[in-house]
Order: C-alpha cells, then structure tokens, then sequence
C-alpha cells in the first residue's frame, strides 16, 4: 500500500472515530435531558425546593381528620428573599411561631411592587432542615400559583399549613423561606438597559 493510500485510510479512520464520539455524545444529552425531570423530583423531595401541594410534589392535607399533638411544639421560622433583578418589598408578617403538629396555622407575607410596570413573579419555597420537607404540608399558598402585580402594587399574601404529627421528635424547628422570582423577561431586560454615548463628528 503506497503511502498516499495510507494517509487516505488513516484519514477516514479518524473521520470514523469522530463521528462515533459525537454520536455516543448526542445519545448521552439525549439521556441525561430525559432524566432531568425524575431527579428534579427526587432532588425537591429531598430538599423542599419547590415542593407545593398542587404540584404533587407535597399534599394537601385536611387538618380535620389528622390529630393534634397538643402536648407537643414545634417552631416554625419563616424567612423572605428576592432575586437580584426584582424590584420588590417582600417579607413574612411574623417572623416565627409555635405550632402544635397535626393543627391547622394562617400567616402571612406582604409583597409589594417597586417598579413603574406590571411584573409577573413566582415564588419558590425551600425547608430546612431538608429531612423535614415531607412533613411541612401547604394547604393554601401563593406559592401554587404565579403572582401578578401592576406597578404600585402591594398585597398580603396568606400562607396555611400544617405540620405533620408524624415529624421526627428530633426536629424542634424549622425554617420556611420564599425566594420571588422575576418571570418577565421584558422587566429584566428594562432594567440592565443602559443609554450609549452618541459619537459627534466634528469638523476642523
């Protein structure tokens, strides 16, 4: 085999090669996508991230048929926080209170719109310690749902729940926090918008 003829089959070798990685490449982003929504799951229910009862992720849980520990508190912090790029007041009315497992509770948050236009938002909760995510059961939230406000806007935005009696004795407190999130796009984009300098030309 002359050496030409070598270089042309080493050449289609590598070709080869090439596009059996980026095939085997492909399939595995394919995978890796496909599995992203069962570990997104496992990863809230292990963490409380996300975790709501109309996303089935938590459940809705009717306090009337559930008992109550009486001789048993539990205390539950609540806590408040905003992405970087909305403009928004947002805090809990009560920073914390005691609550007998199995009994139904009512708090609120306030939040208000700071901007000059209507904002879309949507609130995204988180537990800690994460062992106690499953045991934290939402029965009304504005969290189920994506918050609108039009500029100026502020409004109490009630929270109910209930804890589960079934809580590891352990776990003494816990910690509820909201992170509000900017779904509009256009309010992001109005906000990073900066005025260039216009070039004048001037003639000797």
């Amino acid at each position: 085999m002359s050496v030409p003829e070598k270089r042309e089959k080493t050449g289609q070798n590598k070709n080869r090669k090439t596009t059996l990685i980026l095939g085997l490449i492909v399939v595995g982003m394919f995978g890796f996508g496909f599995a992203m929504v069962p570990l997104y799951r496992l990863v809230c229910n292990a963490t409380g991230i996300g975790i709501s009862g109309s996303s089935g992720t938590g459940r809705i849980v009717d306090s009337s048929t559930t008992k109550v520990q009486k001789d048993r508190w539990v205390t539950i912090q609540f806590d408040a926080l905003l992405n970087e790029n909305l403009r928004w007041d947002f805090y809990p009315e009560v920073k914390k209170i005691n609550v007998h497992p199995g009994q139904s509770y009512e708090v609120s948050y306030y939040a208000k719109n700071k901007t000059d236009h209507k904002i879309v938002a949507k609130a995204v909760p988180g537990i800690t310690p994460w062992q106690a995510a499953t045991y934290f059961h939402k029965t009304e939230c504005f969290c189920f749902t994506q918050q609108t406000m039009d500029a100026g806007e502020g409004r109490d935005m009630p929270l109910k729940f209930v804890i589960d009696p079934a809580l590891p004795e352990d776990i003494k407190i816990l910690t509820l926090s909201y992170t509000f999130m900017d779904t509009n796009r256009e309010s992001i984009r109005d906000t990073r918008e900066v005025e260039l300098p216009v070039s004048v030309k001037h003639e000797g």
